[in-house]
């Protein structure tokens, strides 16, 4: 990646800025220090997860509840304190543990950003969930057993399903197998 002397400042909108260096054009976001993706295991083995419209794509996308860090009054706040803000905010659950289970760049070839992925046990229903007043989230809790034929029935209603749902899959299946 170009250094931050070769790095060139193209457009800075509200959340994002277009920068370019090094033959390379990327986008980074404005005013957030990281990302966060949860990945919620109830005690009865069924995953939650989100149905959310999402306006780039015109379309609902199946995802984990994620979210920026650092993005609001609290900039400051630790990846832990973001990840049960989010979990809570987008699914109504909060959890008595959350684990780090891994951390990379989930596009590489367009953003430096990387999302910590967390692991959420001990769950407890504490609201109905849906996002913040810019967001049209529906919660699913979707018994483990079920998620491929779950995800297979939202696909053939015209949701995408993000990539990364099948790696949290992953992480998930892990765990409950233990």
């Amino acid at each position: 990646m170009a250094s931050d002397r070769e790095k060139k400042i193209l457009h800075r909108g509200k959340y994002l800025q277009l920068c370019a260096g090094g033959g390379w054009e990327w986008v980074e976001r404005v005013g957030c220090s990281g990302v966060v993706m949860i990945l919620p295991l109830t005690e009865g083995g069924e995953a939650v997860l989100i149905d959310q419209f999402r306006v780039p794509l015109a379309k609902r996308v199946i995802e984990f509840p994620a979210g920026l860090v650092g993005d609001r009054e609290a900039a400051e706040e630790s990846l832990e304190t973001a990840a049960l803000r989010e979990l809570e905010e987008e699914t109504g659950f909060t959890a008595e543990e959350i684990t780090r289970v891994a951390f990379g760049p989930p596009s590489a070839g367009l953003s430096p950003e990387s999302v910590d992925i967390f692991l959420a046990t001990g769950l407890t229903r504490v609201g109905e969930g849906g996002g913040d007043e810019t967001e049209d989230i529906e919660v699913a809790v979707v018994p483990l057993k079920e998620v491929d034929r779950w995800l297979e029935k939202k696909i053939a209603e015209g949701c995408l399903v993000d990539p990364k749902v099948y790696a949290g899959l992953y992480f998930i299946f892990k765990e409950a197998s233990r």
